[in-house]
């Protein structure tokens, strides 16, 4: 399958960048079409999963967000740690940054656990997600850059909550979606491998 890039044209250029594209590309039952596309460039980014296999506790953060204004529950969401990659870092650099920025914590050990567009429809953003091996009891208090207008809560959750937070859709940023249920298939693993180090 085949497909070229017309035009592109800058639509907007402030914390976010959109592009507007002109595009063509063949159509799996033959022939080509032609579409316009707005396109939205944040950056890429890095999540963190934080968990403590020894006591069994998943270490999320609370904050506000704009794009969950409508929502019913309101704007500040449980989430993981996340921040967007920078000039020259890599995803292990931005992991262990947002990691001490966001929760104050350092971590022991990074697992890979997945890269994803959490919305190619529009976005160009690619997410990659690791899981982040940590001492719970070191977690606590309020976090984030004054500067950047983060004010981040740390919550230490055992993990039968956050199984419980999961089915009653009070977790509902796709990133920590993803990462928790990555964790539900792994946490046996991964508890097993704590003991044996």
């Amino acid at each position: 399958m085949k497909w070229k890039l017309l035009d592109k044209q800058q639509g907007y250029n402030g914390f976010f960048k959109i592009d507007v594209c002109q595009l063509q590309h063949e159509l799996f039952s033959g022939g080509e079409i032609t579409i316009k596309r707005e396109l939205l460039h944040r950056g890429d980014a890095v999540g963190v999963l934080l968990y403590d296999p020894v006591r069994d506790k998943v270490v999320m953060i609370e904050q506000f967000r704009v794009g969950a204004l409508d929502d019913e529950a309101g704007p500040w969401l449980l989430e993981v740690v996340a921040g967007v990659v920078e000039s020259g870092e890599s995803v292990k650099q931005v992991a262990q940054r947002e990691c001490h920025e966001e929760a104050g914590l350092e971590v022991h050990a990074f697992e890979p656990v997945h890269a994803f567009y959490p919305s190619p429809g529009g976005c160009s953003e690619k997410v990659y997600l690791l899981c982040g091996v940590v001492d719970s009891d070191r977690a606590d208090g309020i976090h984030g850059i004054t500067e950047e207008g983060e004010d981040i809560r740390v919550a230490v959750l055992d993990y039968h909550e956050i199984e419980n937070l999961l089915g009653s859709d009070r977790i509902s940023s796709a990133i920590a979606i993803i990462a928790l249920q990555w964790l539900q298939l792994h946490r046996e693993r991964l508890r097993i491998e704590s003991f044996v180090m």
